[in-house]
């Protein structure tokens, strides 16, 4: 099928071929405008002479850092947070944030609730909701770890309904509203 798809025409160093799939060339008008087919007529080629390409990326973007590395934790890039029995505001500002903690709900016989919400004052949605119902005098754990998007004039809160229910973690802002990432410090 690829034979079909390539004329072949011979140079010195290698073979270069122009690629006539009108289903590749519109998907390169989609994905690249200003490769729309003007000039000489053919919009794809490939070549069997190796060209080494150099991913510059992260260091046009001002991080050295891989972005799993970027992510990490250290003392002063994260903010620790501890609820009980009151709803608190965990973020206000804009960004992409990762939240993780637990929610526990010790040994008691009744209801606790433990929330984490985003609202912006006048709408409020949930995005974890703990709930737990116990007769008995266990302790339960429940583990949390998400990112969340604040845009302007919404807040991240976390809610625990009495004594007997805690939420606890840490946030991190690992970018900012336009998504450039934030590297710890």
């Amino acid at each position: 099928m690829l034979r079909e798809l390539l004329d072949a025409e011979s140079s010195s160093v290698g073979s270069e071929y122009f690629i006539n799939s009108a289903e590749l060339q519109d998907k390169v008008r989609t994905l690249l405008p200003s490769q729309g087919g003007a000039g000489a007529g053919f919009d794809l080629s490939a070549s069997t002479q190796i060209i080494p390409i150099i991913d510059l990326t992260e260091s046009a973007e001002g991080s050295n850092l891989r972005e799993d590395l970027q992510t990490s934790l250290s003392l002063n890039s994260v903010t620790t947070f501890f609820i009980e029995n009151t709803t608190t505001t965990l973020i206000s500002n804009t960004g992409y944030y990762r939240v993780f903690g637990n929610f526990v709900s010790r040994g008691t016989s009744g209801v606790t609730n433990g929330k984490l919400q985003v609202t912006d004052g006048t709408t409020t949605k949930a995005l974890v909701n703990f709930r737990a119902n116990s007769t008995s005098t266990d302790n339960i754990i429940q583990l949390f770890d998400f990112i969340v998007f604040l845009n302007a004039g919404d807040s991240l809160e976390g809610l625990s309904s009495n004594a007997n229910s805690t939420l606890s973690g840490v946030t991190r802002q690992i970018a900012d509203i336009n998504g450039s990432l934030i590297d710890p410090t």
